[in-house]
């Protein structure tokens, strides 16, 4: 999977292409981590985002509990249909905000 982050000010934008797996989700977290404490808003690009396991749903989650925790907002966006049919299957669909 490909990551491109883009951080202006204290926004955050991070483009995911390719697949968000248990082989791609430690890396993403890896480098989003030391990113959330100096960012109130968090924006996934998944425009190119051909698939998501429960790994990569974990690290959503985490993100979204650690924004929360200093009144962060987190943003998914372009999310395609079958990336859709995956949250909207764990009930994910109402806890991020996706557009």
């Amino acid at each position: 999977m490909d990551i491109k982050m883009l951080k202006f000010k204290n926004k955050l934008t991070v483009e995911l292409d390719g697949k968000l797996d248990a082989n791609s989700a430690p890396e993403l977290e890896a480098k989003i981590e030391p990113e959330l404490k100096t960012t109130d808003i968090l924006i996934f690009d998944m425009q190119k985002l051909t698939y998501i396991s429960s790994a990569g749903l974990r690290v959503l989650v985490f993100a979204l509990q650690t924004l929360d925790a200093h009144g962060g907002a987190m943003k998914i966006e372009n999310a395609s249909e079958d990336v859709k049919q995956v949250f909207s299957l764990t009930g994910l669909l109402k806890v991020f905000d996706i557009k």
